[in-house]
Parts: structure tokens; C-alpha cells; sequence
């Protein structure tokens, strides 16, 4: 009976937890998302791209008003990483900033909030930032990798 009943409880809890599939069709930023490139801008358009070096990842994980990032760059020992919470429009993106690394700490202890313009689908979304006058500066492009 016991064999029976354990799995079967088990198997009820992970249905129950895992929830109902989640809507992305207002482009949700829920989920996991790796920087792809950043662009630079001169009058809103894109001048430059700047790839990813060799080894250098940038992720962002977003779930229940909640953000989390990390960077890694191999040929750097300095660690980068935050964690606070977000909230979204259709065309703007804000990330507060609760604490981080000590490198991160650094930016937080004079802004801890960080506002940008953005873009967004199913699956990429770029982080703008602009100028007082609302013009592009660069930009942080990402993928989505995990729902």
C-alpha cells in the first residue's frame, strides 16, 4: 500500500505545484534570458554592434516581480551579479535593485533604480537605455532560453 500511495502523493504534488501553463501571449518577460548582443545608437539608430566575447555570458531570470542577473567574463575576476524586482508596460521596462555583488553594490549605493525603453516578443526582448530627451543610447538584446 505504501509503494502505491508515495508515488501517487508525490505525483499529485508536482502536478499541483507546477501550476497552469503559463500565457505568454502578452510577451511576458517570465523566464530565463541570455544576452545575445548590445547595440549602440547615434539619433535612435543602431551604429554598432558589440558581440559577446569568447566565454562571456549575461543572464536574466524574471519570475513573480522578481529579477535576478549574473555576468560572467572569463578573463575577469570581478563579480557581477543583482537581484531586486521589476515591473513592465507594453513599452517600458524597470528593475529595482535590492542588493548584488560587491562591484554592483557599488552602482546601487548611488541608483538603485534602473529604467529603459522596451522592445519585446515571445522570444527576445532589448533593454534600451535612453537620454533625457528620449533618445536610444545602446541597448542589451536578449534571448529567451527557458519559460
Amino acid at each position: 500500500m505504501k509503494t502505491l500511495f508515495y508515488p501517487l502523493v508525490f505525483f499529485s504534488a508536482l502536478i499541483l505545484l507546477s501550476g497552469s501553463p503559463k500565457d505568454l501571449s502578452d510577451n511576458s518577460l517570465e523566464g530565463v534570458w541570455e544576452l545575445v548582443n548590445r547595440y549602440t545608437y547615434d539619433d535612435n539608430k543602431v551604429t554598432d554592434t558589440l558581440q559577446n566575447t569568447d566565454g562571456y555570458r549575461q543572464i536574466k531570470m524574471y519570475q513573480n516581480n522578481k529579477v535576478m542577473w549574473t555576468r560572467f567574463v572569463p578573463k575577469d575576476s570581478v563579480e557581477w551579479f543583482g537581484y531586486g524586482s521589476y515591473s513592465t508596460t507594453k513599452d517600458k521596462l524597470v528593475e529595482r535593485l535590492e542588493y548584488g555583488s560587491a562591484s554592483m553594490m557599488r552602482i546601487i549605493d548611488t541608483m538603485r533604480v534602473f529604467s529603459f525603453k522596451l522592445e519585446k516578443s515571445n522570444n527576445y526582448f532589448s533593454q534600451i537605455t535612453v537620454d533625457s530627451d528620449g533618445n536610444a543610447l545602446f541597448s542589451e538584446n536578449y534571448k529567451r532560453i527557458k519559460q
